[in-house]
């Protein structure tokens, strides 16, 4: 499954400072999923994924929001530098399941 969207760069409230920063995925696309990846998912409900920004690419994994009901990408710092973005800013974000 490939996903392709916009999502708002933002700081997790619990660690203010910028080392953790997420986009939410959209709920249509964390509902399928939550679907797919039912009774497969590792630690905290996280579902490995291969994500891009701008020109960056990398594995991680997506984790579940409870608050939100979606779920959410970590973007590292590295990801941030290298495309030259800041909480705040919108990106244009792929995500394709592992």
């Amino acid at each position: 499954m490939l996903v392709d969207f916009e999502a708002e760069l933002w700081v997790w409230e619990a660690r203010r400072d910028d080392s953790w920063t997420f986009v939410s995925l959209p709920v249509d696309a964390s509902d399928t999923i939550r679907e797919l990846t039912a009774g497969q998912q590792r630690g905290f409900g996280s579902v490995k994924v291969k994500a891009t920004v701008g020109l960056t690419t990398w594995r991680t994994s997506i984790f579940p929001d409870g608050k939100l009901g979606v779920y959410v990408l970590p973007v590292k710092k590295a990801v941030r530098k290298a495309q030259s973005i800041e909480p705040g800013d919108v990106v244009r974000v792929t995500v394709e399941l592992a």
